[in-house]
């Protein structure tokens, strides 16, 4: 199946970041990738492919310094990012959406929420990763940070090393959101494999517990990693956001 033509908004800074938006019914689908990931990863692919089969509505995007947007990587932070996404979004002129946020893009889409409010109909979490600037790294981490304005650590995802620098970490430990309640009313999925490395599975369970919401529910994958890409996981993903667009009535 050929790809959706690529579009792009450009920023009051002259970036310009890029998107692929597909019209259809129901909510808008809108996937927020991980930390140094794209639009063109397994499951945002995936995903899109079965929202055009459907007949769906769904919106990819890169942020600023990812993919085929603009920008240098470490100029980016969550703020910015959020910002990006928030951008896309308004450029796209869409209405009721459902983020489907991976990785650093679960907490992404926890931002991009609370500052559209019920323009966001439902939320699916993969191996979310909020507030991942104050459980991931130890005193002698922040040692670094502070000392050179950066950190690097080798990756096992393909590109090599993992960037941290001082804004991003900065920007990370002002939109912490597990130290008090998630001011967010609307259904939540969360899907978490308990083989994961770099995310711990119980993050989903503290974010469940954070949210307002009473509509939440984990799902535990005891054999799954943190990428959850295998034909299963896609399987189960496309149930999840399945069952939910065709929950929501607009």
């Amino acid at each position: 199946m050929p790809d959706t033509p690529m579009m792009f908004v450009t920023r009051a800074d002259g970036v310009r970041l890029a998107y692929r938006h597909v019209p259809g019914r129901g909510p808008t689908l809108v996937f927020l990738p991980g930390y140094k990931s794209d639009m063109q990863g397994g499951k945002a692919q995936a995903l899109a492919a079965w929202a055009t089969e459907q007949g769906l509505a769904m919106l990819r995007l890169d942020y600023s310094g990812c993919g085929e947007s603009d920008g240098a990587f470490e100029d980016g932070t969550l703020d910015i990012w959020r910002d990006d996404v928030l951008a896309v979004i308004a450029a796209a002129n869409v209405g009721p959406l459902i983020l489907i946020g991976s990785s650093m893009g679960g907490w992404l889409m926890l931002l991009v929420a609370e500052a559209l409010g019920d323009q966001v109909t439902a939320m699916v979490g993969i191996a979310a990763a909020p507030d991942f600037t104050d459980w991931d790294f130890d005193a002698a981490d922040r040692a670094t940070i502070a000392a050179n304005g950066r950190i690097e650590r080798p990756s096992d995802y393909g590109y090599d090393p993992m960037l941290i620098t001082q804004d991003f970490w900065q920007s990370g430990q002002s939109n912490l959101r597990l130290t008090g309640v998630v001011g967010i009313d609307c259904p939540v999925r969360l899907i978490h494999g308990q083989n994961d490395p770099d995310v711990p599975w119980e993050t989903s369970l503290k974010l469940a517990a954070a949210l307002r919401s009473s509509d939440v529910q984990t799902i535990l994958l005891k054999d799954g990693n943190h990428r959850l890409s295998r034909d299963q996981d896609i399987a189960l993903l496309i149930d999840v956001v399945g069952k939910l667009a065709r929950s929501i009535r607009i």
